[in-house]
Parts: C-alpha cells; structure tokens; sequence
C-alpha cells in the first residue's frame, strides 16, 4: 500500500510520528517498556491507522493463556532453581515451533506451529511479510517476526528474551542456570550452537566484539530495532521523502545501539540518497563519475560526500560484512539439513517431560 508521496504530508505523517513518540518515550523511561506495543505502533503506523490492535491483542492474550497451560500441564526434567522461568521458555517454543495436542471438551485437536515463510523473506516485495500482524494471521514467518512475536510472549508471562542479531537475521538468547547462555532458532526450532552462527561465514570476530553480532540485546536496544523498522516503514510509504525522518529515527536507534549495523548502513544510504537529489537539482546525472566531483563544488552535497564516507568506513571498522541473500538462505537450510552438527541436544532433553 502506499499513502501518498507529497514530502510535506510525509514528515508531517501523524501515525509515524505517533509511533516514534511512543518508543521514544519507552526510551526516556516516560511510558512503560512495551515491545508488544513498540512493535504494533510500527505496524499500525505503515497501515496508516487501520491495524485491529484489539484483535491482535486478542490473539496474544489466547497464546499467553495457552501457554500457562502448558506450563500448569507438564513438568520439565530440568532441575535447577530457575525452573519456573525455563518452563515458560519451552512453553512458548512449544506454541512457535510443535505441534500440540488440545482437549476441546470430548474431542482432541491438533495445534499446528508457526513456519517459516520462504517467500519474501526480507520484505522486498511487501514489507508486511516482516510483519508480527500478518504472522498471526497466517502462521507463517520469516527471522524478523517469529523472534519478535516471541519475545512478545515471554515477556507477556514475565520473562525476558534477548532479541540477537547474526547476518540478515534475528533470533533468541537466553541465559539459565544450567547452560549459561543458549541459543533458540525459530526458523527451524532447534537450539543451535554458536557454531552455526560462525559457519555463515560472514561473522567477523571484530563484530562480535563489537556487538554488532551475536549480542544479547537488552531491552532499549530492542526498541532500537523498532526504530528501524519505522524508518523502513516510512521509506515504503513515502519513496520520495527528504530523509529527514528516516535519520531522526535512526539517530535516536542509533543512541541507544552504536553499533547497530543495518541502522548504520540505512543512515548512510540515507545520506546517499540525499546527496543524489542536490545532484538532480543541479541536472547532475549521478552515473557519470566526473558528475559526482562536480556536485561537491555545493558545501552541502560536500559535507554529504565526507559523510558518506567516513560512515561507510565505520561500518566496515567495526567487522559488519554483508552477505549475499542466497548465500543467508542456504545457511538458513543448512541448520535443517545438518542439525546432528548443531544441535545443542542436552537444551533439548531438558524442555521435554
């Protein structure tokens, strides 16, 4: 969908500056930390206002409830102190990633899982396939929703999940008594080791250093994420949009996460994109390279140029390295294809009876 193109009514977008307010004021400490509603403002702001929060609100307080059940109806053989808060974790596994029988008075049903949605899986085509809103509807999701719907739910039990970052990906850590940090990946519901993560072989080690990779995020850092779902949003909405909010979220993500590779790389296609409108005013075409020298001769589009640059070269300081979305996708099958070589299997015993 699209919702006009005008810059003015874009920067003067109430739904997006709704959304921003919001998550800003999570960040301020002005309003309670939600991410349920961090992520559900974003969503509603590229709906321009028509997303039923209530029925999505619905759907949440059905699987939280479904989720206490289980908790209540079996016991885990994990032994430590912490054992309460490890049973909601294998709950909500249990509701993204098996199949679960249900007593419905006399007769016994089926839960099917969430799955993995191959098509579209970075939202190229449509946005929404990114989307909390549209995995409800139809069960079906990529790296960025399944994470976020289950931090949603951990969260809505009263536990905390870690959203973590690897190339082109989201997924859950978690930190219990027994194993220290863990791994859960959704998109194929085991509990890899990290080792799958480093056989991507695009993690470089000054990335994890850096956390720019395999960091558990804390909270604010999570709303960081929601800040560039809203800049992305927003350049959907409006593809001819100044600029100006697309930075204004990304530099308050940006606060929270230095590091925050996609941010950073947005911010400084950002300010590409920007330098190449003062080329058109100035009837520059930007593929020719002398074109390019020419335009710097305007302090704007110069300090654009210095900027570019020095972002970009950060970018690549702190060991972000990109991967080539083929390459994400086969690495992703991988996990399926080889889960003897990754398989934490001791994580697995445990959130079973």
């Amino acid at each position: 969908m699209s919702a006009g193109t005008g810059t003015v009514k874009a920067q003067n977008n109430q739904f997006y500056n709704e959304a921003y307010q919001t998550i800003d004021n999570m960040l301020n400490d002005k309003q309670q930390y939600s991410f349920k509603e961090a992520v559900f403002s974003v969503e509603n702001a590229y709906y321009q206002g028509k997303l039923d929060t209530d029925k999505l609100n619905q759907e949440i307080a059905f699987l939280k409830g479904f989720a206490n059940a289980i908790v209540q109806s079996r016991d885990l053989t994990y032994k430590q102190s912490d054992k309460d808060k490890v049973s909601k974790y294998a709950a909500v596994y249990s509701i993204m990633c098996q199949t679960l029988p249900i007593a419905i008075k006399d007769t016994v049903i089926q839960y099917k899982p969430f799955n993995y949605d191959f098509e579209d899986v970075f939202g190229h085509k449509d946005i929404t396939n990114l989307f909390v809103s549209k995995l409800l509807a139809t069960k079906k999701g990529n790296c960025n929703s399944m994470p976020y719907l289950y931090k949603i739910l951990a969260e809505e039990l009263g536990v905390e999940a870690n959203l973590a970052l690897a190339p082109n990906h989201v997924y859950i850590k978690h930190q219990i008594k027994s194993d220290g940090w863990y791994n859960t990946e959704l998109t194929s519901g085991i509990f890899p080791q990290d080792s799958w993560l480093m056989a991507s072989g695009f993690i470089h080690l000054d990335a994890i250093k850096n956390g720019v990779f395999m960091k558990a995020l804390n909270n604010k850092e999570s709303l960081a994420l929601c800040l560039f779902d809203l800049a992305q949003a927003y350049n959907r909405n409006f593809p001819d949009n100044d600029g100006e909010f697309v930075l204004k979220a990304i530099n308050r993500a940006l606060e929270v996460y230095p590091n925050f590779a996609k941010a950073l790389i947005l911010k400084a296609e950002t300010h590409k994109e920007q330098f190449e409108m003062l080329m058109d005013k100035q009837n520059l075409s930007s593929t020719n390279p002398e074109n390019i020298k020419k335009a710097q001769q305007d302090p704007k589009a110069k300090e654009l140029m210095e900027l570019m640059t020095k972002e970009y070269t950060h970018i690549y300081e702190i060991g972000y390295r990109q991967m080539p979305e083929e390459m994400y996708l086969d690495w992703l099958v991988s996990l399926r294809t080889e889960r003897e070589k990754y398989e934490n299997k001791k994580l697995l015993n445990n959130f079973t009876k």
